[in-house]
């Protein structure tokens, strides 16, 4: 990807974590996912009281690109309220393992950007047996 397609991507995750909902832990997070074709979808943290009920950004984008029946992803991106790097939780990381395992995921924070594959996130993966 291009720098000026990195830096879009960043700030759709950024202004789709102005919509997160983070009332108990104060930590909003924002995703944006790219698709094959250049398409960005995007997504917010929606917490829960009951914690467990809570989603992350990065299943709220994945799963909204994928009900609008998208299949082909490029890269995604990652910002959150403090600045530091969020890293996808483990749930995520084997969401995205399943859905979109080759792309790029950008981490934006104050220090700058970082750059890991889903692969590298997740580097024993659960897999299907046969796979």
């Amino acid at each position: 990807m291009l720098p000026e397609d990195i830096d879009l991507l960043i700030a759709k995750a950024r202004e789709a974590m102005d919509s997160a909902i983070a009332p108990y832990s104060g930590f909003r997070v924002g995703a944006s996912l790219r698709t094959d074709d250049g398409k960005i979808y995007t997504g917010c943290n929606i917490e829960n009281p009951s914690l467990m009920l809570s989603f992350c950004a990065e299943r709220v984008v994945l799963l909204k690109a994928i009900t609008e029946g998208e299949r082909a992803f490029g890269a995604m991106a990652i910002v959150s309220s403090d600045g530091s790097y969020c890293f996808p939780c483990g749930a995520c990381r084997q969401m995205l393992f399943e859905f979109a395992s080759d792309i790029p995921v950008y981490l934006a924070g104050d220090k700058g950007i970082k750059r890991f594959s889903v692969t590298e996130l997740l580097p024993h993966a659960f897999e299907r047996i046969g796979d």
